[in-house]
């Protein structure tokens, strides 16, 4: 791997860390209240057959790298790429709907927004 490519992620990875940690401070604001805690929880995980949202970038991020370590297991049994797939819907099916239940139980009427 290119030095200059996993300086790259690493120094991505660290603005992706800011950048939660603003959400977690936001979460954590002693002013936050109920339709706003739910709105934020929505916009992390929006749908996924819509651009945005936390989960389906990441979940497409995991994906991607499937696809990338099957190429470099054609002989093999598949474990590295059949594991991120699995790992990819798991973020998708089971992390972002228990964000969107989440949301939902906080405020109900905040779905037809």
């Amino acid at each position: 791997m290119s030095r200059t490519r996993l300086e790259r992620v690493r120094a991505s990875v660290g603005i992706a860390s800011l950048a939660l940690q603003q959400i977690e401070d936001d979460l954590t604001a002693d002013d936050i209240d109920v339709p706003e805690l739910a709105a934020i929880l929505r916009e992390l995980q929006e749908d996924i057959d819509h651009p945005g949202g936390l989960f389906p970038a990441l979940a497409q991020l995991v994906s991607t790298a499937a696809r990338r370590a099957a190429e470099f297991e054609p002989y093999r049994d598949g474990v590295a790429s059949r594991s991120l797939h699995e790992a990819a819907a798991l973020i998708t099916d089971n992390a972002g709907q228990r964000m969107t239940w989440a949301a939902r139980a906080l405020e109900p009427q905040g779905d037809d927004t």
